[in-house]
C-alpha cells in the first residue's frame, strides 16, 4: 500500500462468550495471539502508524504490543464508532486514509487489503468496506443498496427488518476511509439502536447522505473476515489456518505427512525438502533449514535449525541446532542451548544455556547446564554438570576431545582440559589438566561371606 495510511485495530472487547479472564484478542491460533496475526498482516503494508484500541484487559494487551504500535484506551466500550473516535486526538492534523479492522480476524490477508486500497482509489471513494456474500448471513450486518445498486448503509442483525435480514451481502467489519471525512462524521453518531451503542456503520449512511462515495470490496473468501466470539470458533479458525498454512508450505517444497495434526506458526520459515512428521508443532520465530526431518510429536519454539538436522520426539525452545546434528528422542533443549555441526544428543538429554561444539555427543540421560563443551567431546550416560549451589550458577568447561565417563558429576565451576579423561562414576571438584585421567570416587571395599553372615545374625536375633 502507498504511504499516508494509518491503521486502527479494535481490540477493546471482553469477549464474554469466550468465558475467559484472558482478553479475547490474546487467545491464540497456531501459537500467536489473534491480535498478533492482525499486526503481522499490517506489517506487510506501508503504514505511517498503527493504533490499537484497548479496553478490557488493557494492561495485558499493552504488554503484548510491540514498540512501534500505539495503544489507545477506550475506558467505556460504547461501540465501534466510539472506539475509533478515541484516536481522534492522535490524528488532529492527519489528512490521509485510515484502515480500520478488528483484532480477532487471523485469516485476513495483506493481499485482500491491497485489493481494497486499489478499489478505493479507482472509485475515488470516501469509504470502502470489505464485504462478502453468504448463504447463511445470520449475525452479520447487511449491506443495503438502492435501486441503482449504490451502497446506502449497513444495518446490524439486531436492528434489521425481515426484508433486510434476507440480504446476503454482508459487512465484514474492515473499512478504508478518508480520515477528515470520517472524523467529521463520527461527531454525528448517536446510540439510537438496539444495543445503545455508537455504531461505526452508521457513519456510512451519514457519508452517503452527504453525497460522498461509499463502495464495498467483495471477497469470495468469507473466512478472511471471520472473527472469534467462542472457543468453538477459535478451534474452527485454528483448523482452517492450519490447513492453509500447510498447503502454502507444501507448495513451497516441504513434505507435511499429516497436515491436520501439524501446527505451523505465522513467523515460521521452512527449507526445501524438509519433512514434518505427524504431531509436530513449530511456533514463534522458528527457522528450519533444508532437508531436515522434524520427527513425530516434536515441538520447536523460537528455534533455528541449519540444514540436514534430524529431531525426533523432542522439545526445543530458544535454541540453535547446527548442520547435520541429530537430537532425540525425548531430548530437551532450553533457552540458550547452542549445538554446532554434527552434534548428537540422545534420549533424555537436557541442555540449558550451553554450547556444544562440532561433533560433541551425549547419547543419553545427561544434564548440561551453563556449560561449554568442545569439539568431539563424549559425554557418557548419566553425566551431570552441577551448576547450581542454591544461590548462584557456575560454568563448566569441557575442552576439545575430552571424555567424560558415565554417571559422573562435574561440580562447577570446573574445567576439563583438552583430551582429558574423567573415569566413570566420578565426582569432579577440581580442574582436570589436558590429557590427564581424573578419578573421583570412593575406594571399593569387598567383604567376603558378608551375605551369609548377615543371615546368620538375623536368625540368631529372632525370638
Amino acid at each position: 500500500m502507498s504511504p499516508s495510511l494509518v491503521a486502527i485495530v479494535m481490540a477493546a472487547g471482553k469477549g464474554t462468550r469466550m468465558k475467559s479472564d484472558l482478553p479475547k484478542v490474546l487467545h491464540e491460533v497456531a501459537g500467536e495471539p489473534l491480535l498478533g496475526h492482525v499486526l503481522l498482516t499490517l506489517r506487510q503494508l506501508e503504514t505511517d502508524a498503527i493504533y490499537v484500541i484497548v479496553g478490557h484487559g488493557a494492561e495485558q494487551v499493552r504488554a503484548f504490543l510491540p514498540e512501534n504500535v500505539t495503544p489507545v484506551e477506550q475506558l467505556e466500550q460504547l461501540g465501534t464508532g466510539h472506539a475509533v473516535d478515541q484516536v481522534t486526538p492522535f490524528l488532529d492534523q492527519y489528512t490521509g486514509d485510515v484502515l480500520i479492522l478488528s483484532g480477532d480476524v487471523p485469516l485476513l490477508t495483506a493481499e485482500t487489503l491491497r485489493g481494497m486500497k486499489q478499489e478505493h482509489e479507482a472509485e475515488r471513494a470516501v469509504l470502502t468496506m470489505l464485504s462478502t456474500t453468504l448463504n447463511e448471513p445470520t449475525g452479520y450486518g447487511r449491506i443495503v443498496r438502492d435501486e441503482t445498486g449504490r451502497v446506502t448503509g449497513v444495518v446490524e442483525q439486531k436492528d434489521a427488518t425481515p426484508a433486510q435480514k434476507a440480504i446476503t451481502e454482508c459487512n465484514l467489519g474492515t473499512y478504508l476511509a478518508s480520515w477528515p471525512h470520517l472524523r467529521d462524521t463520527l461527531a454525528k453518531l448517536t446510540p439510537n439502536n438496539a444495543q445503545g451503542e455508537y455504531y461505526l456503520t452508521d457513519a456510512i449512511a451519514h457519508l452517503v447522505h452527504g453525497g460522498h462515495g461509499v463502495v464495498s470490496h467483495c471477497t469470495s473468501d468469507a473466512l478472511e473476515g471471520e472473527g472469534v466470539n467462542t472457543r468453538a470458533q477459535l478451534a474452527k479458525l485454528q483448523g482452517i489456518y492450519q490447513q492453509r498454512t500447510a498447503e502454502f508450505w507444501m507448495a513451497a517444497g516441504v513434505t507435511i505427512v499429516n497436515p491436520h495434526s501439524t501446527i505451523i506458526g505465522p513467523k515460521v520459515s521452512l527449507g526445501v525438502d524438509t519433512i514434518l512428521e505427524p504431531g509436530t508443532i513449530l511456533l514463534g520465530e522458528t527457522k528450519v533449514g533444508e532437508r531436515c526431518v522434524i520427527g513425530a510429536y516434536s515441538q520447536l519454539r523460537d528455534v533455528t535449525c541449519d540444514d540436514d538436522v534430524h529431531i525426533l520426539h523432542s522439545y526445543l525452545s530458544q535454541a540453535t541446532v547446527g548442520r547435520g546434528s541429530h537430537v532425540g528422542p525425548y531430548a530437551h533443549l532450553r533457552q540458550g542451548a547452542q549445538l554446532g555441526k554434527k552434534v548428537r544428543l540422545g534420549n533424555f538429554v537436557e541442555v540449558k544455556k550451553s554450547v556444544l561444539k562440532d561433533g560433541a555427543k551425549a547419547a543419553h540421560l545427561a544434564y548440561l547446564g551453563d556449560a561449554e563443551v568442545g569439539c568431539n567431546v563424549n559425554i557418557g550416560c548419566g553425566v551431570i554438570t552441577v551448576n547450581y549451589d542454591g544461590k548462584k550458577k557456575s560454568p563448566t568447561v569441557i575442552r576439545d576431545n575430552a571424555f567424560v565417563g558415565s554417571n559422573s558429576n562435574l561440580i562447577a565451576p570446573v574445567t576439563i582440559g583438552e583430551a582429558g579423561f574423567v573415569a566413570a562414576g566420578s565426582t569432579i571438584t577440581q580442574d582436570v589438566p589436558a590429557g590427564a585421567l581424573a578419578i573421583g570416587r570412593g575406594r571399593q571395599v569387598t567383604k567376603e561371606g558378608w551375605v551369609a553372615q548377615r543371615e546368620e545374625n538375623a536368625l540368631a536375633s529372632s525370638p
